[in-house]
């Protein structure tokens, strides 16, 4: 009768330890506890001087749905990530809430999120609720990263001003679907296939002095919440006459 016990508490024991990693492996859709504020600015839409170094592309991108981001800005990494925000009352909030783009970096009162006002009200079940939201001015959510979307938009390059053709090249990435981080960039040389690794000036601006010569080939390193890494190669090269301000569609996109 013991031997049998023991033999029953073994294989209950080790149906929980095969169980418990299924449970884990669905966390990273679940939705996290947290708190909002919203840009007290008078534009509806975000900042145009953000951490992230959008610029007014910043304002302007997922319709103006945006936020700056305290420790989910991540050095810069979380640029460009997306989130589904809601808030948690019952009486006032939508169950959908609003989906944001991460443009800027800040905090307030023990808040993840500092949302655009159009972000802010899209959480109220009317806009007559979004008015009383506005009033409290920090309201309890719960969040969860989800994929960004942009229909018929290409992954696209944004020389910054300040670059100087050969001499420094900055430039921030638009449009990038998915739910995955771009931890590193390269350029490459399309004749002799040199590379370099270039740098992470702020936010989402990637930098490079004396850069490679001739068009340009870029490959940018996605890497997943569960350590999946995998280079990303554009069809389309960075022309050879880049020039500070200009846009250039790399012809890929994440599915």
């Amino acid at each position: 009768m013991a031997l049998k016990l023991q033999l029953l508490l073994s294989l209950s024991a080790t149906l929980f330890l095969v169980q418990t990693p299924a449970n884990g492996a669905t966390c990273s859709n679940c939705f996290v506890s947290s708190r909002a504020s919203y840009y007290p600015n008078s534009s509806q839409q975000g900042t145009d001087s953000g951490a992230c170094g959008f610029g007014s592309f910043g304002t302007i991108i997922n319709g103006g749905d945006v936020s700056a981001a305290s420790d989910l800005y991540r050095g810069g990494v979380g640029c460009g990530t997306c989130y589904q925000v809601r808030c948690t009352s019952g009486k006032y909030c939508s169950d959908k809430g609003a989906t944001i783009v991460i443009t800027d970096q800040g905090s307030g009162d023990r808040t993840d999120f500092i949302l655009s006002q159009h972000a802010f009200s899209q959480m109220a079940q009317t806009p007559d609720v979004a008015s009383y939201l506005f009033t409290l001015g920090v309201v309890d959510i719960e969040y969860r990263r989800v994929s960004c979307s942009y229909p018929n938009k290409n992954i696209t390059i944004k020389i910054d001003g300040s670059s100087n053709n050969p001499y420094y090249l900055a430039f921030v990435i638009w449009y990038q679907q998915g739910n995955k981080d771009i931890t590193a960039v390269q350029l490459c040389e399309t004749q002799n296939y040199v590379c370099k690794l270039l740098d992470r000036r702020y936010g989402a601006v990637w930098t490079t002095t004396s850069p490679p010569s001739g068009p340009l080939s870029l490959r940018m390193l996605l890497s997943g919440d569960d350590g999946d890494e995998t280079w990303l190669v554009p069809v389309n090269n960075i022309p050879q006459d880049w020039k500070a301000g200009e846009t250039y569609d790399t012809g890929v996109q994440i599915s």
